[in-house]
């Protein structure tokens, strides 16, 4: 079996066409089995996803397996082809809306889960209550989202065909959660600039204004700053306090 990739608590290996995730004992078994979980219900919505296989307790820990998708990350081929950018993003924003069309009834709902961020960031009481308040005020939607929709959780098949991956963070809810977060990540990446073209081409497609979007990023960017990655925190903070796009 062979290691091709090693994160923090987590390897993960290939072996005869399938991806073997795993988890090191920080991750409990109720999260590596409702990781499992999310990859089963949205495998049911017909998006190409690679497949779960099984769920395993190894001596290292629990273990995931999936289909192994042969293939680069669209994060790869962006940085190999600059001058695709424009191609690559209009693709990627439309499998993000394909995402977005999808129902999966039985997943968590994303309210749930940043209700629960917020109440276990180390922002004051005063500013956790206004996170909690404007999350309640947020329209009720049904979408499958996919928590980190990022270039490097997408694979490109030789023969052109595209797999969303890494499902773990999966809810249902309000899109423009999901965009809040992709455009987030792209922030916290450096990539500012395509951040933005990210963030217009997303609200043109999905016919979503702005500042629906903008109205998510203090809730997103709290419910990040959980992870407590000290060169994000001055970032965060200043998405986190700001309350002024309604």
């Amino acid at each position: 079996m062979a290691t091709i990739k090693e994160r923090e608590h987590k390897k993960i290996y290939c072996s005869d066409n399938q991806l073997i995730k795993v988890f090191d004992e920080t991750f409990t078994k109720a999260e590596v089995l409702n990781e499992a979980l999310n990859n089963a219900r949205v495998e049911e919505t017909g998006l190409k996803i690679p497949k779960l296989l099984n769920v395993s307790k190894t001596k290292d820990g629990w273990a995931i397996t999936r289909e192994y998708i042969e293939g680069k990350t669209l994060s790869q081929l962006m940085d190999e082809n600059p001058d695709k950018e424009d191609e690559y993003l209009d693709t990627f924003v439309g499998l993000q809306l394909e995402i977005h069309s999808k129902k999966a009834p039985h997943l968590n709902k994303i309210k749930d889960k940043m209700h629960a961020k917020i109440s276990a960031s180390s922002y004051e009481a005063t500013l956790r209550y206004d996170l909690h308040n404007r999350l309640e005020g947020m329209k009720k939607h049904t979408k499958v989202l996919h928590g980190d929709f990022c270039p490097s959780n997408i694979i490109v098949t030789p023969e052109g065909e595209y797999y969303i991956i890494d499902w773990a963070h999966a809810t249902q809810g309000n899109a423009s959660a999901d965009a809040a977060r992709t455009y987030l990540t792209f922030n916290l990446q450096g990539k500012t600039e395509l951040a933005e073209k990210y963030l217009d081409l997303f609200c043109k497609k999905a016919d979503i204004a702005k500042q629906l979007v903008w109205q998510w990023m203090p809730i997103i960017a709290c419910s990040e700053s959980v992870k407590n990655k000290p060169e994000e925190k001055a970032l965060l903070d200043s998405w986190v306090n700001v309350f002024d796009f309604q």
